[in-house]
This record gives C-alpha cells, structure tokens and sequence, in this order.
C-alpha cells in the first residue's frame, strides 16, 4: 500500500456537527484498517473523550491509536500502552488561576474521567464536559487541588479581545517553558514546550518506523496545520479555515458531507487491488468475530476469487460428528461477503442478501474444508456468487449459492 497511516482530527474533520461519525464514514475507516493501514485519532480532546470513539472505528482491534490533548499522550487503543506523556509541572498552577481570576476566566483541567473547574456554571465549560462524557467539580481552591501533573490548562472566556492580549502576554512570560495557543475564539490552551500534534506525531513515527511521506492527516483547524504540512498527503476539510487550507495538498468535502470518506476512498480504496488485501490482518480482525469462533481462515482472494478454509470441529459439527450445514453457510457467506467488498467501489457497501444451500455429502470431525467462491453475476445493486465447499480430499461438500446486496455509502 502507498500509505501505511491515516491521521484524523476528531472535531469539525471525523465528526459531524452533531458530533457523530457516519456510516459511510465509519464503513470507509474499518475497510481502510482491513488493509493493514493504521488509524490515529489526533485530537484536542483528553485521552477519556476519545477511548470510546475510537473503540467505535474498531482501532481497539486493529492496532490504532489516540494522539490525544494535542500531542500530550499517545495511546495504543489495542492494548491501552501509555507510549508517550509529557505535562505540566503543578508549580505553574497558581500563576495560571492568579491570570484567570484577575481576567475573570473560568479555568479548568481534566484528570482520568473528571474535569476539575473554578467555575462549573460557565456554558463553555460544561459544553467541554458534555462533549467528553467527564464529570464535572468545582473549588474556589483551584491550584491547591491540582496537586497532580495535568496535561494541559485551558481558560475560556467569550471576551475574544481579552483572551488575545492574555495569549500575547504568556507567549512572551512563558516561552521556554509553556506553549500558549487559542484553539477556539473562547478557549487558551496552556500544553507543555513544544506539544502539538505533528511533533508527537513524529515521535509516533519513529516508534513504528514508519516515514512521514506515507501517511495521511486531515484535519480542519488551525492545531491541525503542522500534521497536515508533515505528512506526504495533507488534507484540509471544506469547513477549514482558509488559512488551513492554503497549508493542505488536498482540500475534500466538509464534515456535513462525508469529507474524510470522501477523500480516504479517492487516496486510498480507489487503488487497492485484490493483491494488496493482507489476509492475515483480515483473518486477526476476524478473530472475535463469527469467522473467528468458527474458525474460519481466509486463504486467497482475486477479483472474482476468495478462498478459505474451517476445521470441522466441537464448534462446527453437529453431535453426529458431522459438518453442520449452518455452519457451511455461515463459510459460504463469509467469502462471498469479502469477494463482494472487493468488488464495490470505494463509495459503496455491501450486505448479505440471500443464501441458499445444497448438501451434496457428509465431512467429519478432524477434517477442514475448504470454500471456493466465484463471481456468476456482477451487477450494479447484486452480486451472486457461487461457494463450493470441499472436503480435503476435495470431495464436494456443498454448493451454496449467495446474494449480496451494493448499496451506496450514506
């Protein structure tokens, strides 16, 4: 494959407005990991806010991982390894709450599944703890109980002008020590020196050895700029700012209309052939899925093509000791199912339709049989495909006929 990454924004890029992911969306990032190519949620949000969106795009099954407060951790979602960290020493804390309360800003900062504020009443405030599924707790001792090293401090007001010269004033107070930025009109974000999401991105490549140019990042704010400009194919949403966009090699739709699928389909479905479909990530991603329990090995894949093989065993045969015909169905299905999305294009989904079966002879416990699926019809809504099941000595099993249905992604 050309790219080995795909790095996204989470808020304005992956995210609806009503922040939700679509099926379309959703559909194009799980075919995307099932050819081998990892997923990095690159967000603002703390790691809690992100966990389970990312278990949602199954990054938890394939190896992806969270970039989370802008560069502040990284996350492997699969096994939940802290890879990288860097936080605020808490001696900072009083300065930072003395500059909030003189400027009358609420402040705030996150620890595990809370958000600790001065002012839980503030809209912006509870805005953030909604979007993130924290609870939240006020004190009027602020920087006594941030005893803790946070990740990062964020001050909000809706007094713009204010907020500008407070930024103005720390760039210059804390350089060399805090990085200060404005990540919406009404929040400033105080990270540790040098955080943000292309240099923790960096830090993430080299771990996994992968180079800049075969990544992919998109991303639609102003923090997404140096991701977009380091990676080999940078991507800006239609709903970027312009001054993000100038910065992108691609600019594709906006988060209201598929921008991330969209472009993902054009990068990268649209040139996969059936040779670079790696079997064994797909039979990994299958373990704990129904393929999975019945033991269901995929073993080639053409276009027009798919095999694989099942044991006949405690969990495929009937108490005779025999193949159980659901589950030669349920093998039937499977490669006819990874045949048709082969097929599809890059904007379009499939789901299984109809099956139907003929058992022509018995295989017995110890034996593996093997499916072989072939394209018989190739439609613009249908697939039908022939799946021939034998035994190992290549007796004839089965012959199962199966419908899938090709619908456009919505």
């Amino acid at each position: 494959m050309k790219y080995k990454m795909v790095v996204l924004d989470v808020d304005g890029t992956l995210l609806t407005n009503e922040k939700t992911v679509t099926a379309r969306t959703r559909a194009t990032l799980i075919r995307v990991q099932q050819m081998g190519i990892k997923v990095v949620l690159a967000s603002g949000r703390p790691t809690y806010g992100v966990v389970g969106l990312a278990k949602e795009l199954e990054l938890d099954k394939n190896g992806g991982y969270i970039l989370s407060y802008n560069g502040g951790q990284i996350i492997n979602v699969q096994t939940n390894e802290l890879l990288f960290e860097k936080r605020i020493n808490p001696e900072f804390i009083p300065y930072l709450e003395r500059k909030a309360q003189k400027n009358g800003f609420a402040i705030f900062t996150y620890r595990e599944d809370e958000m600790l504020t001065n002012d839980a009443s503030n809209e912006r405030v509870l805005q953030e703890a909604r979007l993130n599924g924290m609870q939240l707790r006020e004190t009027d001792r602020f920087s006594e109980e941030v005893s803790f090293h946070p990740c990062k401090v964020m001050l909000s007001s809706d007094d713009e002008k204010a907020l500008i010269g407070l930024e103005e004033h720390w760039k210059k107070r804390l350089a060399g020590t805090l990085d200060v930025f404005r990540s919406e009109t009404y929040f400033l974000e105080v990270v540790p020196q040098f955080i943000d999401k292309a240099n923790t991105l960096s830090v993430l490549l080299e771990k996994l050895n992968i180079p800049s140019a075969d990544i992919v990042a998109i991303g639609d704010g102003v923090c997404d700029v140096t991701m977009i400009q380091l990676a080999g194919l940078g991507i800006a949403m239609g709903n970027a700012q312009d001054s993000v966009k100038a910065c992108a090699d691609v600019i594709t739709l906006s988060n209201e209309e598929d921008g991330v699928a969209v472009a993902l389909e054009k990068a990268i479905l649209a040139d996969i052939r059936p040779t670079d479909i790696p079997l064994d990530r797909l039979n990994a991603a299958g373990k704990h899925a129904l393929m999975g329990n019945l033991g269901i090995q995929y073993t080639y894949a053409s276009e027009g093509r798919i095999e694989a093989t099942m044991p006949v065993d405690e969990r495929t045969r009937q108490p005779f000791g025999i193949l159980h015909g659901g589950a030669t169905l349920a093998l039937a299905e499977t490669v006819a199912g990874l045949g048709s999305m082969v097929l599809c294009a890059p904007d379009e989904m499939m789901v299984g339709m109809q099956v139907s079966g003929h058992h022509l002879s018995s295989a017995h416990e110890g034996d593996t049989v093997r499916a072989v699926a072939t394209i018989i019809h190739k439609g613009r809504s249908s697939h039908v495909w022939n799946v021939d099941i034998f035994t190992s000595t290549d007796k004839l099993v089965s012959s199962v006929r199966v419908v899938n249905s090709v619908m456009k992604k919505r």
